[in-house]
């Protein structure tokens, strides 16, 4: 059964209220995936803090106009599923589920404004993600600090060792 205009309408809604909110879309064919593996494609999203979703291809081109992925239109052909986020949490979780699974074939995407092809979208999938780069940024804040106190504690370190060595001498 169809949906009715009212129907279609919020869906239209709520699309384009993601492609307002989100940072990241990935434009997927599905066809061949059972209900269990799109499942799991939605499990490994929601994990990532992004979401799938399948649409009406009309419904999806209605959504995108007056969004910075408005340029997507002309990818919504055939069985499409749409993948969101915030952050490359979206890429990175239907990249990987692609390569486990060839019957989810990405399209292409977009970052902000910026159209991605399947290469862009496979590179964008091999950034690291915002607690990797949160890590290595500390990492580096604290690095001098700590090969500081090594050096000023290994003087005082020889030095103990030399009155030591000379002590256990005099015995």
């Amino acid at each position: 059964m169809g949906m009715n205009r009212a129907q279609k309408e919020a869906e239209v809604t709520a699309l384009n209220e993601r492609f307002s909110n989100d940072e990241i879309v990935v434009v997927t064919h599905y066809s061949g995936l059972t209900v269990k593996e799109i499942e799991a494609l939605r499990n490994d999203l929601r994990k990532e803090g992004a979401s799938f979703k399948v649409t009406k291809n009309t419904l999806a081109r209605l959504a995108v106009k007056g969004t910075k992925f408005e340029a997507l239109g002309e990818m919504f052909t055939g069985p499409t599923g749409i993948a969101t986020s915030k952050d490359p949490g979206a890429a990175k979780v239907a990249h990987k589920f692609a390569k486990d699974h060839d019957k989810l074939i990405i399209l292409g995407g977009a970052l902000g404004d910026k159209i991605l092809d399947t290469k862009g979208i496979e590179a964008l999938a091999k950034l690291p993600g915002l607690d990797e780069l949160r890590a290595t940024i500390a990492t580096l804040i604290m690095s001098p600090a700590r090969n500081l106190a090594g050096a000023l504690k290994a003087p005082g370190g020889k030095v103990a060792g030399a009155i030591k060595a000379v002590a256990d001498k005099a015995e």
